[in-house]
């Protein structure tokens, strides 16, 4: 696969599991979040997905898009997926509610640039 293709894939993938968070967790309100653990392991998954999407972005592409925070990005999924300690869950809503829609608009315009 080439790396043109490992990022159309991997941008794809990202815009996709930001659509997910934003119907399946942001939509039914922090409320329901708040008291719903289903809702809470569900956000845990999707910024996992997404950190594993930003992780497959070669270097060069990162260095070259750096508008997007695709360090912290990876740094959220490496806590997410490793960390023993309890997860903050305020950080993870305010990451899908607030942030992810900021950034998924910045790799919507990345995308609709590499495909014109």
């Amino acid at each position: 696969m080439s790396d043109r293709e490992r990022v159309l894939i991997s941008l794809v993938d990202f815009l996709r599991f930001s659509d997910t968070a934003a119907k399946v967790i942001v939509a039914r309100g922090k409320a329901a979040y708040d008291s719903d653990e289903a809702l809470r392991l569900a956000a845990e998954a999707i910024l996992h997905k997404i950190g594993e999407a930003v992780a497959r972005l070669p270097e060069d592409f990162t260095a070259a898009n750096p508008e997007v925070p695709w360090r912290s990005m990876k740094a959220t999924r490496n806590l997410v997926a490793h960390s023993y300690d309890p997860v903050d869950y305020d950080l993870l809503w305010g990451a899908l509610a607030r942030q992810l829609p900021i950034e998924a608009e910045r790799v919507r315009s990345i995308l609709s640039r590499l495909n014109t």
